[in-house]
């Protein structure tokens, strides 16, 4: 998954991966992660999610991540925001409000602006990325958060044999061999979506099970 790979895709339209809706398992499951209101939240690989005005507006200060300024600038002007734009070393960064999203690699984050998220929300990055990519992302996301940060993981669980990803199937043993060490993992909710998602029928799947995980950084 090099980084044409998804600017091509933002460019060709092909993103069946937004959503047009807040997920409901966000709006279910963040409350009881206790994420102090006004401390920030990291959104990896955000895209142009609805997800981001939600956290927003429980009080949070919002950093996305997002390779492609397509996905960003989208962002803004579905949402009727017209962000201020500064060059950082990371890349460009955008502001509205209380959400900020930086047009760069999720690997270029520094450890200061790691250390400074109290929250991390992840619908869509871990299952975006190859079983190589996983392990350094991990490692340096979410062993980069200030301990005691909290999170909300989101994977998708199926036989890899019967589909090529992305989004790749991330079952509950790689979870937790991937977070092993720096951040405790809790499983929440484990429930089969095959039905909800035809698109997956389509492409040759015969079960698919959405897990729901918190998080917590270990001090």
């Amino acid at each position: 998954m090099e980084a044409q790979f998804w600017l091509d895709r933002w460019r060709e339209g092909v993103t069946g991966f937004h959503q047009e809706r807040v997920t409901p398992l966000l709006a279910k499951y963040w409350p009881g992660l206790e994420v102090t209101p006004g401390s920030r939240v990291l959104v990896p690989l955000c895209g142009k999610t609805l997800d981001m005005v939600w956290l927003a507006q429980q009080g949070h200060e919002v950093l996305g991540v997002e390779l492609s300024p397509l996905a960003v600038e989208q962002f803004f002007a579905a949402n009727g925001l017209t962000p201020t734009v500064r060059k950082t070393a990371a890349g460009d960064l955008y502001r509205a409000g209380n959400i900020e999203i930086l047009c760069g690699d999720i690997f270029a984050l520094d450890a200061e602006t790691l250390a400074a998220c109290a929250g991390v929300y992840d619908r869509a990055a871990l299952v975006a990325l190859p079983p190589d990519m996983r392990k350094r992302y991990a490692a340096h996301v979410y062993a980069g958060l200030a301990p005691g940060a909290r999170g909300l993981l989101i994977t998708l669980d199926y036989d890899q044999e019967m589909m090529a990803g992305p989004p790749f199937s991330v079952g509950d043993a790689e979870v937790q061999a991937l977070y092993e060490g720096h951040t405790q993992v809790r499983q929440l909710d484990r429930r089969a979506m095959l039905d909800k998602e035809p698109k997956f029928k389509e492409r040759g799947l015969t079960w698919l099970d959405t897990l729901v995980y918190a998080l917590e950084r270990r001090g």
